[in-house]
């Protein structure tokens, strides 16, 4: 649509353009589904649709593919925020939990989506052993976005955020199992146990890596550095881990996940994943948005796309549903198992739908190692479910933290006061609202102030003191400029 704009533009000028236009519609679309009550991400999913190749073509398609990074960076800054939560102290009350939960909500799902494709349909073993592997991973970034806009704390999000993140352990070990069963069985080469144990030899390797880096970030990042150079370090060591793994072709997720850890439990330093919060906003909208810009509905409904007997449409929303049942099943007998709170048992499943960027890595992985039609069908399949997934995966994330308690809008859920007084009787509304306003007076000093205003506040602060000491120290002559003193 704006081909006339870009044909006599520079490639930068192209490129500066297609940035703010995704950015603007981001932004404007979450004007709309804030009306819904949806959570943001699915307005970047919906606004990349909008504008991309295959509907109003805002955005030139060179401009897409030249921004093939951004899942890396984005996955970088999403992992890296994810370690924050695993504190060993933590980890040591419930690891053995949350690897239950993960174990059988991740490996449910595969072998409900290897049931129906291979059983069922009766499609060649290694599109449906590969397809079905995927199925496991799960996205942490949607559902740390809508943790993030809705506040939510307790012991669901605790649960939530170390499953999601266990969750792409599982998925990766599962990719790397099935993609060897699938070579065997598609080019009828030998079984080999070096193409098991090779992907995962090379993801431990990422994962030390990646805590040699939290190490160097420990080490480079002190009290005394100022708010710039905090950020300056932490990006520039999260930009240089993503970019070694890029030139190895391995996700960057689970070593950035490492790093983030390796921080968190050797310096106790919370501020600075506040401060990382500020950044990442934009790089996280452009990658949703990006997401929505490659969804091909075309390719999806094409009559003439199909694996074995079955078409890529049917597989497709068979592999949707059944996906979304395994994870719930899953979750809720992982949940029963852990003997983990109604609330948690119930709901954890509602938020482990979303699917996007590992699923995504590795189904391009699996498509030139498949390659034919088999790749190109898996690598459909699973941008054209991912997307959906993303669509509706944040809505479900909110609904379940919002059943669970984990967040509530209502007064009456925020604090809680007995309806009675000591002496037994039965207190008006009036009372029961004052006491509730004289409770939320007491817990301000606690939250009133959101914890990255916080950090940045006090960041802040104590640069400008640095600024005016050094400008106000003996002897060191004002700034002048023009005649008048600034």
């Amino acid at each position: 649509m704006l081909d006339w704009i870009y044909k006599g533009s520079s490639p930068s000028s192209a490129v500066i353009i297609s940035i703010s236009i995704i950015l603007l519609s981001g932004f404007l679309m979450t004007r709309l589904t804030k009306q819904a009550r949806l959570p943001n991400v699915t307005a970047y999913i919906i606004a990349g649709i909008i504008i991309g190749p295959f509907c109003l073509n805002l955005v030139p398609a060179r401009v897409i593919e030249g921004t093939e990074f951004l899942p890396d960076i984005a996955l970088a800054f999403i992992a890296f925020s994810t370690g924050e939560f695993f504190k060993f102290e933590t980890l040591k009350k419930n690891g053995a939990k949350v690897i239950i939960i993960t174990v059988l909500e991740a490996l449910m799902a595969s072998v409900f989506v290897f049931i129906v494709t291979f059983v069922i349909l009766h499609l060649e073993l290694a599109f449906s052993i590969v397809l079905a592997a995927l199925a496991s991973a799960t996205a942490p970034a949607s559902t740390m976005m809508t943790i993030r806009q809705t506040g939510a704390k307790g012991d669901f999000v605790e649960t939530l955020l170390q499953v999601v993140a266990f969750d792409d352990i599982v998925g990766l070990l599962a990719y790397s199992v099935a993609i060897s069963v699938a070579v065997h069985s598609y080019t009828g080469e030998a079984f080999s146990l070096a193409r098991v144990i090779s992907p995962i030899l090379t993801n431990t390797g990422v994962l030390i890596l990646g805590g040699l880096f939290g190490f160097l970030m420990k080490f480079m990042i002190q009290k005394k550095r100022s708010t710039d150079n905090r950020l300056i370090i932490s990006i520039a060591l999260l930009f240089a881990f993503c970019g070694i793994c890029t030139i190895f072709e391995v996700s960057p997720l689970l070593g950035c996940m490492s790093m983030g850890t390796i921080y968190i439990n050797t310096t106790d330093d919370e501020k600075l994943f506040r401060q990382l919060g500020y950044f990442s906003p934009p790089i996280l909208l452009l990658f949703f948005v990006r997401s929505g810009m490659s969804f091909d509905l075309k390719a999806l409904v094409n009559p003439a796309g199909s694996i074995g007997n079955a078409p890529l449409l049917l597989i497709g929303v068979l592999y949707f549903l059944t996906r979304i049942l395994g994870k719930y099943l899953g979750a809720f007998l992982g949940c029963f198992i852990a003997k983990k709170p109604k609330e948690t048992r119930n709901y954890l499943g509602l938020a482990l739908i979303p699917q996007a960027g590992v699923a995504i890595g590795l189904a391009a992985l699996g498509a030139r190692t498949l390659q034919g039609e088999t790749g190109q069908a898996l690598q459909t399949i699973i941008l054209a479910s991912s997307v959906l997934y993303e669509l509706i995966g944040p809505g479900c994330a909110k609904l379940s933290l919002y059943l669970s308690k984990s967040y509530s809008n209502k007064l009456e859920d925020i604090v809680f006061v007995h309806e009675k007084t000591e002496e037994g009787k039965t207190k008006t509304e009036l009372e029961m609202l004052i006491e509730r306003i004289q409770k939320i007076q007491e817990e301000i000093p606690k939250w009133n102030e959101n914890e990255e205003e916080a950090a940045y506040t006090e960041e802040a602060e104590q640069h400008f003191s640095a600024m005016w000491e050094e400008n106000n120290r003996p002897g060191r002559k004002p700034p002048f400029r023009s005649g008048r003193r600034v």
